[in-house]
Parts: structure tokens; C-alpha cells; sequence
């Protein structure tokens, strides 16, 4: 059974700081393109970033560039979004994404940025 887990959202101040996490099961993870998406409410989903399966080469959204790092544990089959400087515009539900033969999706952790 494929299992994409996200944890880690929550209420947090502007200019502050989470660490998303996505512990992945039921499929070959370290053969994976790992992403994380978001959806704001009224928006169509967009992606945020994403990481190659050795998790040498990733890539960005321009609107989190140099504030946001993707990273993958292999090991763990988990990968990670760790987010600073966060604004009220990241608020959003963020989803794990796995492709490879075939495409995930997590259930969605939300991410609210507010004073």
C-alpha cells in the first residue's frame, strides 16, 4: 500500500521558520522524483519545489527561491521542505508528490503564515 505521509504544518508568525516532512512507503522512494506542492485557497495547485532521486539536483518556484531547500533521506524515504522567512502568502495546504512509474500524492499539511 503507498503511503505518503506529510507532517510539520502549523500557525506560524511571518519571518518565521517550519520544517515540512513526507515519510514515504509502499513504493520504490529512492527511484522517485520527489516534490512538494501547494494550494492557497482559490488557487490552483502550483508546485514549490522538487528534488532529483540522489538529491543532487533540485529546482524552485521563483517565489521561494533562497528560502525554501528541498532535501531527501534515502534512507528513510522521507523527504523534507524546510521553510524561512516564511509570508502570509505561503499560507497554503502543501502535498508530497512521488513520480516514477506512476504518480502520489500525500493528504496535505496545512501551512498558515499569519500575525
Amino acid at each position: 500500500q503507498v503511503r505518503l505521509v506529510e507532517s510539520g504544518g502549523g500557525l506560524v508568525q511571518p519571518g518565521g521558520s517550519l520544517r515540512l516532512s513526507c515519510a514515504a512507503s509502499g513504493f520504490a522512494f529512492s527511484l522517485s522524483v520527489m516534490s512538494w506542492y501547494r494550494q492557497a485557497p482559490g488557487k490552483e495547485r502550483e508546485l514549490v519545489a522538487l528534488i532529483a532521486r540522489t538529491g543532487i539536483s533540485t529546482n524552485y518556484a521563483d517565489s521561494v527561491k533562497g528560502r525554501f531547500t528541498i532535501s531527501r533521506d534515502n534512507a528513510k524515504n522521507t523527504v523534507y521542505l524546510q521553510m524561512n522567512s516564511l509570508k502570509p502568502e505561503d499560507t497554503a495546504v502543501y502535498y508530497c508528490n512521488a513520480l516514477a512509474r506512476a504518480e502520489f500524492w500525500g493528504q496535505g499539511t496545512q501551512v498558515t503564515v499569519s500575525s
